[in-house]
């Protein structure tokens, strides 16, 4: 497995207002708390300053590979309606901190 940083954004069918008044907000969230609680997503959050109007997120992923990512964002439910679009996922790797997240995950 390798970490990666992925950016996500506001798509075209994002609507006014924030990520609460997004429609399928529910099923959003319960989608992305499934891929945490499967260690897939280690992170993630709006970047600060964005969850109140046109989002961006940062996601940390743990996976095999772009592909991988690729296919399991697919399923989210505000992926098929563009209201969230993947927009780069670029491999990280991690210098300061590697030995603390290696110990959280075997924990």
């Amino acid at each position: 497995m390798s970490t990666f940083a992925v950016i996500r954004e506001a798509g075209p069918a994002w609507r006014d207002g924030g990520i609460y008044e997004q429609p399928g907000v529910a099923e959003h969230a319960t989608f992305m708390n499934a891929l945490a609680e499967q260690d897939f997503v280690l992170f993630g959050g709006p970047l600060a300053g964005t969850e109140d109007g046109r989002v961006r997120v940062l996601l940390i992923m743990n996976a095999k590979s772009e592909a991988e990512i690729e296919h399991r964002l697919a399923d989210d439910p505000w992926a098929p309606t563009e209201q969230l679009l993947t927009v780069s996922i670029e491999p990280w790797k991690i210098l300061v901190g590697a030995e603390l997240l290696a110990n959280s995950q075997t924990t």
